[in-house]
């Protein structure tokens, strides 16, 4: 089959079964083409929430899966890719947390929503990219512990200096292999580009950028410039999506280094396979730990 049918397949089975399809932003561009949703992980999960559909496929890695499970409780939920893991997500259990949070007593504990629905019973509140300043800046506490992306915590601490924040030594790998060096040289390399970055990259990557934000607000801040040429400084997808919602604008990889290749295992065949019922995983949850990961959710959107 050719790249044209199995998209057209895909599109005839889950409109048949009345699946709905999303597609993180880090997903090839064949697969956002037959997605019903494209965006960030926390704000598929809500689309999908609101939808009338029976089942769910998230195109993109297991916590996002999860997540969608949370929200949508009564729906069916997919992993097209049982492999697609995460690694920021899963380099911390929970009992590590827990003996990190004796070291910290008295810090309100905040996790990035890139982790484990297990991590997130433990955790007071989640943040997304994009809310992670507002809600620690709400939150009744003056001390903050932070997981599991100290790049993302400290550009947050920045920005709220009146709050102390402690860390867990953790991160993206992706974001985190782009040194301060290599940035200097792709600026050289495109003396006219504006530098986007996401703030999991390092700070004194962050340090070189023109704007720093989600991958929502990346690809929104494009929208609007009047610039014609940019460095993307987030998973590669973006630079090949953007270069299609823009062709006449250019688009430079900021690093070799960004690209996941747990956002890529997933494949048009993954979710061919998943429609046809002869592959991917449905998530389950224990209802304990889909009270407490909710909670945690909850909290997110009550303060963001």
């Amino acid at each position: 089959m050719k790249i044209a049918e199995i998209q057209e397949e895909i599109l005839r089975l889950k409109k048949e079964k009345n699946i709905c399809i999303l597609a993180h932003a880090y997903q090839g561009h064949e697969i956002l083409e037959v997605a019903d949703y494209t965006g960030d992980s926390y704000g598929l999960s809500v689309q999908a929430s609101k939808s009338d559909c029976d089942g769910i496929i998230m195109c993109g890695v297991r916590f996002m899966a999860e997540t969608c499970k949370i929200l949508s409780p009564d729906k069916k939920v997919w992993l097209p890719n049982p492999t697609a893991g995460c690694p920021m997500a899963e380099q911390l259990t929970v009992d590590e947390l827990r003996e990190l949070k004796k070291q910290y007593p008295g810090y309100a504990v905040v996790a990035y929503i890139n982790t484990t629905s297990e991590l997130k019973t433990e955790c007071d509140v989640c943040v997304t990219s994009a809310s992670a300043v507002e809600i620690c800046r709400r939150l009744e506490h003056d001390k903050i512990l932070f997981i599991p992306d100290p790049n993302l915590g400290h550009f947050v601490a920045e920005q709220i200096p009146e709050k102390t924040f402690a860390f867990y030594n953790g991160g993206c790998p992706r974001h985190a292999a782009v040194t301060g060096e290599e940035t200097e040289k792709a600026k050289a390399a495109h003396p006219g580009a504006l530098l986007l970055v996401h703030p999991e990259c390092r700070p004194e990557v962050v340090a070189y950028a023109d704007y720093v934000g989600s991958t929502t607000g990346i690809m929104s801040y494009v929208e609007k410039s009047e610039a014609e040429e940019f460095i993307i400084g987030t998973e590669n997808s973006i630079v090949e999506h953007l270069q299609f919602s823009y062709p006449e604008k250019r688009f430079y990889p900021l690093s070799v280094a960004l690209t996941c290749m747990d956002m890529k295992v997933t494949t048009l065949m993954d979710i061919y396979n998943c429609l046809k019922g002869q592959g991917g995983e449905e998530i389950l949850l224990s209802q304990d730990v889909m009270d407490g990961a909710e909670k945690c959710i909850r909290r997110m959107v009550e303060l963001g």
